[in-house]
């Protein structure tokens, strides 16, 4: 019996990258995507060397024609972890550049739309497919400098919530998951414009925020669920962080 196939996007780094090895170790093909074609085959390299199935495809997803390339390629799905996404920018509103939301629209909701429609038929002719949408506690409250973010995260979520309802009835579960304050490498240093230290300054005195290995095994274990459990939405963040805006901090820590 062939294992069953998740294609992961984003998944050259952080939560993609930990949750296609967390996937892999779990069973399944996994299918890596992103836009860093080399990242991909380093980590490809690796888990093929561990012994998983995998495979990679440099892939783009705000790219239309690429991911619907890319979704007849593939002779089977069983799982999509819509991953890819990010920030871009911290300015207020009154100060913001028009074009750093528009990037965050088109990777954050129509990267989103655009691989979800194109496998959706492979998932659903799977008889069992599951749909993960990774979108934010910034889906549900607005902060400071985060507008644009905060506008495309409620998208996604948007995206999720729409799509549960629509596809009531077919064998396919809609799974979104809400991370909170989590440090990776590049999340924040993306969003600052490579200024290291003010991506610091984001975790300044949180001695433990999430990490993406805690994201990819929240998000592995609401994949192998029994199929008739729905995981609808999961937020989760670290025990230091009560809300948004609410964040314990320890100076010299983080």
């Amino acid at each position: 019996m062939s294992p069953r196939t998740a294609v992961v996007t984003g998944a050259s780094s952080g939560i993609g990258a930990a949750t296609a090895r967390q996937l892999a170790t779990a069973g399944y093909h996994v299918v890596l995507t992103a836009r860093r074609a080399d990242r991909l085959e380093s980590l490809a390299k690796e888990l093929s060397s561990a012994g998983a199935s995998v495979s990679a495809h440099a892939l783009d997803v705000t790219d239309r024609p690429a991911v619907d390339a890319f979704a007849a390629s593939l002779p089977e799905v069983h799982v999509l972890i819509n991953n890819a996404g990010g920030a871009f920018g911290a300015e207020y509103v009154a100060k913001a550049d028009p074009d750093d939301w528009r990037a965050m629209y088109e990777v954050n909701v129509l990267g989103v739309l655009n691989v979800t429609q194109a496998l959706l038929p492979a998932l659903t002719a799977s008889g069992d497919g599951t749909v993960v949408i990774l979108s934010s506690t910034a889906g549900f409250v607005a902060y400071e400098g985060g507008g644009g973010y905060v506008a495309a995260k409620h998208g996604t979520h948007a995206i999720a919530a729409t799509l549960r309802l629509e596809l009531c009835g077919d064998p396919v579960r809609v799974i979104e998951i809400a991370p909170g304050m989590v440090k990776t490498d590049e999340f924040a240093v993306t969003r600052f414009r490579g200024d290291a230290d003010k991506a610091a300054a984001v975790y300044e005195g949180v001695a433990e925020p999430l990490t993406a290995d805690d994201v990819a095994d929240t998000i592995t274990w609401a994949v192998t669920r029994p199929s008739h459990v729905n995981v609808d939405l999961l937020v989760v963040r670290p025990r230091a962080q009560a809300a948004q805006h609410k964040v314990h901090r320890v100076p010299g820590e983080g």
